[in-house]
């Protein structure tokens, strides 16, 4: 069993009336079965609607499911008892850090996790300067968070959740309010974490650039996986990308384009650098 493993899920959103009568259910998530290794880096995508930031939310205990099951590192999600060391060990980041964000200085913001676990206070201090440095945002530790930019924020809460000492971060869609520059400093980050920490990272995106170097990738569409495999295999299918009304990153496009009009161009170009050496290739 991988650290996130969950056997047909299934969870529903019942709608009531004013008078609490069932108005109607709505499958959100619709028996998924995954197992996610410890230390891969993995995105989850899919349109707005498809169940994906719902599924997010079960990885963390914040929601149990309808049916079926999620382990956390091979605890229950369903059992109350595990919800603390669930939450310990899958920390969740959301898109807008703001609904994060409660303390007036951002080396208070980061130790409030541990302390509020019960970190003893000397090593709390440890792990907000070992966390705000994994992030780059040591110099801002005596900043107000209101002060930063978006981009900063969010930083501010990833070093939250490291603080912590999580074996897993769950981000959904964390850069979806940062500019280009932003959204490339938090990747990095991210990749940096899984890499040297060896951190599972879950990030949530619907930013295709954003999973090229993941080590694998599921596509939900009305709450069901609908296609998985490594940012490869997923992006030579454009057709069906497309059918689903997602995007490719551009390149796998432009590629795609070329393709169409003739270029006899190779399928699952995902870099800049890959489709240079395709072209000089059809060149000689």
């Amino acid at each position: 069993m991988g650290i996130i493993k969950t056997e047909n899920l299934t969870f529903e959103y019942i709608r009531r009336d004013d008078e609490g009568n069932v108005e109607g259910i709505t499958t959100a998530v619709d028996d998924v079965s995954l197992d996610i290794q410890a230390g891969d880096f993995v995105a989850i995508l899919g349109h707005n609607g498809s169940g994906k930031s719902t599924f997010a939310k079960h990885l963390n205990a914040l929601v149990a499911p309808t049916e079926g099951t999620v382990w956390v590192d091979g605890m229950d999600t369903k059992e109350e008892e595990h919800t603390l060391d669930i939450r310990q060990t899958s920390g969740m980041v959301f898109q807008n850090p703001d609904n994060q964000i409660i303390c007036t200085l951002v080396e208070e913001e980061v130790g409030f996790g541990p302390e509020n676990i019960g970190v003893p206070t000397d090593e709390i201090w440890e792990c907000v300067e070992k966390s705000l440095k994994a992030v780059g945002m040591y110099r801002f530790r005596k900043a107000s968070p209101n002060k930063l930019s978006g981009g900063q924020k969010q930083r501010v809460a990833i070093a939250g959740i490291v603080a912590m000492k999580p074996k897993c971060i769950v981000l959904d869609e964390p850069t979806a309010m940062l500019d280009p520059s932003g959204r490339k400093d938090v990747i990095n980050i991210l990749h940096a974490l899984n890499k040297q920490e060896n951190v599972t990272i879950i990030l949530i995106t619907h930013y295709m650039e954003e999973v090229i170097d993941a080590d694998h990738v599921f596509v939900m569409d009305e709450g069901k996986v609908v296609m998985e495999g490594t940012p490869r295999q997923i992006f030579t299918q454009v057709d069906k990308m497309k059918e689903l009304h997602l995007d490719v990153p551009q390149v796998t496009e432009v590629a795609y384009e070329l393709r169409m009009k003739g270029l006899p161009i190779n399928q699952g170009v995902l870099t800049n650098a890959e489709l240079i050496a395709e072209l000089k290739r059809i060149q000689g």
